[in-house]
Parts: structure tokens; C-alpha cells; sequence
């Protein structure tokens, strides 16, 4: 599985958020590009402490979709969406645009961290779900855009 944490997998993760222009059309969905580009930035800003939603520590969530976050299985089309991580507002491409990229370099310089803040809804993740997981979600939502 590819991690945020890999130099190669982020520039990868990079080339593909720049390839897309404020054109691009989902395959999924129904955000359109700037939309999910501002949604992709909701589980960067989680990890680095740039935002804090009000969600509630689900035993269900951890039970049964914890580990999908950071295994090898893709997630399956049009899952649904927590409503604090939903964008349904227009938003301005190339700012959520240079944001998103500068949050992925952000994240990735954390490589060496240890030790993690509990996330709001799943609890603790070791340093390498992080990364995975981080890979994962932007792998997903770039995807259902093409690249």
C-alpha cells in the first residue's frame, strides 16, 4: 500500500492534483472538482491539528470500516460522506487547489513522527496508517476525477 510518507508515492499523489484543471468532470459523485479538491483537504488539516470537527468516537465505525482506511482494498464508488467533511458550497479552484498541494507537502514532511493525535471519529493510527490512509483517500477522490 502507497503512504503520503513515501517521496515518490506524495510527488505522485502531487502530479495527479496538478493535472486536473477547473474543468474536470467526476466519473462518481457529487462534488464537482473544487468541491473535492476543498474536501480532500478535511483528513490533512485532521492530522495536523488545523481543524477539529465535532464528530463522535464511533465503536461501529472503528469495528467495521477503521481498517478499510488503510488496507489495500479500494473503497467502493459514491460511499457516504460524514455531513462535517461534506462540501456543498462553490469554492474557488485554484485556491483549494494550492492549498490541497500544500497541505500533501505539509503532511508528508511528518514522516518521522511518532506519536499521533487520536482522530475524532476512528481513535489512534500508528504512524504508517496515517500515511496510508492519507494516500488512500486522495488516491480515491483523484480517481473519481480521471487522474
Amino acid at each position: 500500500m502507497k503512504s503520503l510518507f513515501n517521496e515518490a508515492s506524495k510527488d505522485e499523489i502531487a502530479d495527479r492534483i496538478d493535472a486536473l484543471s477547473n474543468t474536470s468532470t467526476p466519473n462518481w459523485g457529487k462534488m464537482d472538482v473544487s468541491q473535492m479538491l476543498h474536501h480532500c483537504q478535511f483528513p490533512l488539516k485532521i492530522a495536523l491539528k488545523k481543524q477539529h470537527p465535532a464528530m463522535k468516537p464511533s465503536f461501529m465505525a472503528k469495528l467495521f470500516f477503521k481498517k478499510s482506511l488503510y488496507n489495500d482494498k479500494p473503497w467502493r464508488k459514491n460511499l457516504p460522506t460524514h455531513p462535517k467533511l461534506k462540501v456543498v458550497d462553490l469554492k474557488i479552484f485554484d485556491e483549494e487547489k494550492k492549498t490541497l498541494l500544500e497541505l500533501v507537502k505539509e503532511f508528508s514532511e511528518k514522516r518521522n513522527v511518532s506519536q499521533w493525535e487520536p482522530h475524532p471519529m476512528f481513535g489512534a493510527f500508528t504512524n504508517e496508517q496515517w500515511g496510508k490512509m492519507q494516500y488512500k483517500h486522495l488516491d480515491h477522490h483523484l480517481q473519481q476525477f480521471n487522474v
